[in-house]
This record gives C-alpha cells, structure tokens and sequence, in this order.
C-alpha cells in the first residue's frame, strides 16, 4: 500500500521525517545520561552488542546497527585508543576482525543497564502498556527487512565458522 504521494508528501510530516527526529533526540538525551561514562550512544550500542555477544566483527555490527562500514571503523578506532576493545584477525580467514571488550570495556558495559532505561522510560512515561506494545509492534514490522538480512547474515557466519 503507497501511504505517500507526490502530491501529498510533505517532508516535515512523514514518518521518516518523526522517526529521525525522534532517533536525533533519544541520541542527544542517551549521549547526556552516557558522559559520565566517556561513551556516547552509538558507543553504547556498540559495547553492549559485544558484551551479549550479539555481534564479534566490526561487519556485524555495522548491519545490526544501521552504521555505514567507514564510521563503524572510526567508532571502533576511538573505543579503542579509549582502552575498551581489542580487535584481532581471525586465524579461520585473516579477513576477518575480531572485536573483544577489554576489562575496562566489561566495566563500562556493565554500568549501561544502569543508565540507559531511565532515559528510554523517560520518553515513554506517558504511553500506556497497549500503546507501549502498538509502537514496538510498528517499528518491528517497519525494521523486519533489515532484520530478516542480519538473522540471514548470522546464520551464514555461523556456518561458516565466522563468527565468535
């Protein structure tokens, strides 16, 4: 179904215009509650994907979290010379980087679930269990062709021995 047209499309009024506007403040909102911890959010999401072993590779990462590969490289470099990861090649194929947290990387991972729901449940204080659900529910269905390719992507580096 075509929600927009060209004669009814007005940038300002899309859902892609909310949802960016609503990514920018939650990132400036979680990159405020995260200075204490000298990280900011897209380095948060980055830690806690390795610390739960979601993601091991810097290409993972980039697919789980929407992060073009070049950025993905410079988050990387600064988590690094920040003393919280250490990349190694794979020895299965010398293309392949590993990323691990270091003890210093565990500590700051840690305290973020200490941290972060109190600004996610501050944007959210008003909406209701139902309503809660309705907008995880939408975002889901809006996400699930990224997700099919990243559950795709898993499956295929598991097979081949890739990942971990």
């Amino acid at each position: 179904m075509e929600h927009y047209t060209k004669d009814n499309f007005l940038a300002a009024q899309s859902i892609g215009f909310s949802i960016n506007k609503a990514r920018n403040i939650m990132a400036a909102e979680m990159d405020n509650a995260m200075k204490d911890l000298a990280i900011t959010s897209q380095q948060m999401g980055i830690l806690l994907s390795i610390d739960r072993e979601i993601a091991s590779t810097p290409f993972e990462l980039s697919k789980l979290l929407g992060i073009d590969t070049g950025l993905m490289t410079r988050l990387l470099d600064k988590l690094e010379r920040k003393g919280l990861l250490d990349r190694s090649r794979s020895m299965e194929d010398l293309r392949v980087v590993n990323l691990t947290l270091t003890e210093n990387g565990k500590e700051v991972a840690k305290q973020i679930p200490e941290i972060a729901p109190a600004v996610l449940n501050g944007r959210l204080k008003c909406f209701t269990k139902q309503e809660f659900n309705e907008l995880d529910r939408c975002l889901t269905n809006f996400l699930v062709i990224e997700r099919h390719f990243f559950i795709h992507l898993s499956d295929r580096s598991e097979n081949e021995g890739a990942v971990n």
